[in-house]
């Protein structure tokens, strides 16, 4: 069958290259054949050892085949330009089975490739690169990732030895690209690649783009604390400008890229309110635990749905006439250091107009009845009777009455503007930001949004942010617009790249023709320009000192390291995290010292890249972190005490919780171990017990009684992690 396909493929090859030009193009069997023929020189492929070959053809702005063969326990997909330019590919062959693992919600240390692989990597772009093209495999910034691999490459094309918009990946295992992707010009924009050749000079590109910046005042919370300082920092909305690097001539970038969204007209809404919530089901009359007993506690005194909904009704903001309610949920929300918080009910409403469905949903207060939240959905396209102006006297008037004692002004946020990729005709409702003035300058970290129904002036959307411990500095002392602007451009230089720019099309190419009957009247060309870039980033300007505000670049991973760890048995698996960032900061591990869970959470919670010193973390990083082993399973909520010691047992149980293998482990009459203690292991550790001794989490003496230290937390964490890749 294989030689019988090569030889059929063979024939079709040589037909196809031995064809006029004319009859190639008219055949498309002969279109396969010839791209085929190009794709398989240009990889050097073998595909004897695959029976079947499929080819299909999409034409948009150009030509592209994806070629499929499938084989016994193996397959190949490649896409490709009729020119034979390969744009992806993605190889499997089966191997040995491996055992199943179980990482659960556990990142898993990164595969480990080497030299082999790198070249590989090199090799393969060296033959689908074109000319003027090619890329570096660089190493990631920081520490390594957790889950990744370092046999895998992305970044950016370099084209004519300049930074491009387009982007590619590649993936190698055991010498082999098991996955490539790359953009193209053809098919990412129109027009093809301009000549990197300049006229316009970067010092002429940069001083025109410095004056494009603008920027406004306003308080800025301080990471960690809760102080609130001034600061210049980018004006709301304010656009991004580009230098044409051969005429020099500015280029509004936000401009064209409205219009270019303008010209996609899609169906439908894209705010359809979430589900709610399932109703919480009823606890059973007898045998209730105090736990049990303590969560029904909080229901009391909540109002029925039917009153809730009285009271909605009454007030005609909310727009509910001709709208029934179809159900509601009642929920606690997480309180503070383990505590229950409020108890919220949302209500939830729908209506037909004219053959189309609206719904609306109300969370309130169950116990008070006040407002939290509104979310509602409701068809694109639907007559409007309020202007901007009325939508917005509406929204002042409905906050006035929500909140009368909260100084509230109307804050410019382009991150929330109407339209949304699409035509403010065409939006059911318009959106407004109000932030908190203090000293009447804004401070936007503490809002509300409502959205006004645009077509009834009902309140269509509602939601907010407020903190009433927040502390503000005094608006003395301040330096002008003028000096921050100065600072601000100082902090970037010109840069020439291609980047990707709407054009507005033309008939006059057949390419933008297609995209023209489309509807569009604007698309993506690469085009050489300047444009304003920097390293380090920065936030803002100090509206007292001047200077320059360096962004929080929490993502990135950092290496940890230690000074303490000398005469530690756990110093290899120590420094194994903390070479991925995951660890204590602050420079000191103390491996010796007696684990408390706040000491395991913050550990668990540096996987994900914020590495804390439980000794000196604020009130506000407990909480994300205690949040985050919540939903990890690490603990419950009922169960925190950061100040509790942890045994050995405990350690082995919360991590095996979090890593997925907590209902195995509870399995009764199934396990057994070969501790030297194992007869002192109570019967619902054993579980837990033989699993970390399969895992390599304990051996010889399990202990589980005995406290646990920090370097034995780590040293567990790390044979956790092992087991997740």
């Amino acid at each position: 069958m294989k030689r019988l396909l090569s030889l059929t493929l063979a024939a079709a090859l040589l037909a196809a290259l031995t064809l006029p030009a004319a009859a190639a193009e008219e055949s498309q069997d002969a279109r396969l054949a010839k791209v085929t023929a190009l794709v398989k020189e240009a990889l050097a492929l073998d595909t004897e050892a695959y029976e079947t070959f499929r080819g299909s053809l999409s034409e948009e702005l150009v030509p592209a085949w994806d070629l499929s063969w499938e084989g016994e326990r193996r397959s190949l997909s490649v896409s490709a330009l009729e020119d034979g330019t390969v744009v992806s590919l993605s190889r499997w062959e089966s191997r040995a089975s491996t055992p199943a693992s179980n990482g659960g919600g556990f990142p898993s240390f990164p595969e480990n490739g080497g030299a082999e692989d790198r070249a590989a990597a090199e090799a393969f772009l060296a033959r689908v690169l074109r000319k003027g093209e090619a890329v570096e495999l660089s190493g990631p910034e920081g520490a390594s990732s957790l889950g990744g691999s370092d046999r895998a490459w992305s970044g950016t094309l370099i084209l004519n030895g300049l930074p491009s918009p387009l982007h590619y990946s590649i993936r190698v295992e055991d010498g082999l690209v098991e996955h490539f992707s790359r953009d193209v010009p053809e098919t990412s924009a129109i027009g093809g690649v301009p000549g990197p050749e300049t006229t316009a000079s970067a010092d002429e590109a940069e001083d025109k783009l410095a004056e494009t910046l603008k920027l406004q005042l306003e308080y800025v919370r301080e990471p960690g604390s809760a102080k609130a300082v001034l600061r210049y920092v980018s004006e709301a909305g304010a656009h991004t400008f580009l230098a044409d690097a051969k005429t020099g001539e500015l280029i509004d970038l936000t401009e064209l890229e409205e219009q270019l969204r303008l010209g996609y007209r899609s169906a439908g809404g894209a705010n359809a309110a979430p589900s709610a919530k399932a109703a919480d089901t009823a606890a059973e009359e007898a045998g209730l635990t105090k736990a049990e007993q303590e969560g029904i506690a909080q229901m009391e005194g909540v109002l029925p749905k039917e009153e809730l909904d009285k009271a909605l009704r009454a007030e005609s903001a909310y727009g509910l006439r001709g709208y029934a309610l179809t159900g509601s949920s009642y929920g606690v929300e997480p309180g503070k250091e383990g505590t229950a918080g409020r108890v919220l009910c949302t209500l939830r409403y729908a209506r037909t107009d004219g053959g189309e469905r609206l719904s609306r949903n109300i969370t309130v207060n169950a116990k008070t009845g006040a407002v939290e939240s509104v979310q509602s959905s409701a068809p694109w396209g639907r007559e409007q009777t309020l202007s901007e102006e009325e939508a917005q006297k509406k929204a002042e008037t409905f906050l006035k009455a929500l909140c009368p004692d909260r100084a509230l002004a109307l804050y410019k946020d382009a991150v929330y503007a109407v339209p949304i990729a699409r035509g403010q005709d065409q939006a059911p409702y318009y959106r407004f930001r109000f932030a908190r003035t203090v000293n009447g300058l804004p401070f936007p970290e503490n809002s509300y949004w409502v959205s006004i129904d645009a077509a009834d002036g009902s309140i269509y959307g509602l939601s907010g942010d407020w903190d009433e411990d927040a502390a503000f500095d005094d608006a003395n002392g301040l330096i002008s617009m003028e000096t921050a602007l100065s600072a601000w451009a100082g902090t970037y230089e010109a840069a020439l790249a291609y980047r990707n720019v709407p054009q507005k099309l033309t008939k006059a190419d057949p390419a933008q023709a297609k995209l023209l009957e489309q509807g569009l009247e604007y698309y993506y060309a690469l085009r050489l320009t300047y444009g304003l870039e920097r390293e380090p980033s920065f936030s803002g300007v100090d509206a007292k000192t001047g200077a320059p505000v360096r962004e929080e670049r929490g993502a990135l991973r950092e290496p940890l390291s230690y000074d303490d760890l000398t005469k530690s048995s756990a110093k290899e698996d120590i420094e194994k995290l903390a070479q991925y960032g995951a660890g204590y900061a602050g420079g000191k591990f103390r491996p010796s010292k007696n684990v408390t869970q706040w000491e395991l959470v913050a550990l668990v919670y540096s996987l994900q890249g914020t590495a804390l010193e439980p000794e000196a973390a604020d009130k506000d990083s407990r909480e994300n972190a205690y949040y985050s082993a919540y939903r990890l399973g690490l603990l419950r909520p009922a169960e925190r005490d950061d100040n509790a010691v942890l045994s050995r047992a405990d350690v082995v149980r919360m991590l095996l919780d979090a890593a997925g293998y907590g209902p195995a482990a509870r399995l009764g009459g199934i396990y057994t171990c070969a501790y030297s203690d194992k007869g002192s292991i109570p019967a619902e550790e054993l579980g837990y017990a033989a699993l970390a001794q399969a895992l390599g989490l304990a051996s010889g003496t399990y202990a589980g009684s005995r406290t646990a230290t920090r370097g034995e937390a780590a040293s567990m964490l790390c044979r956790v992690l092992e087991r997740a890749a």
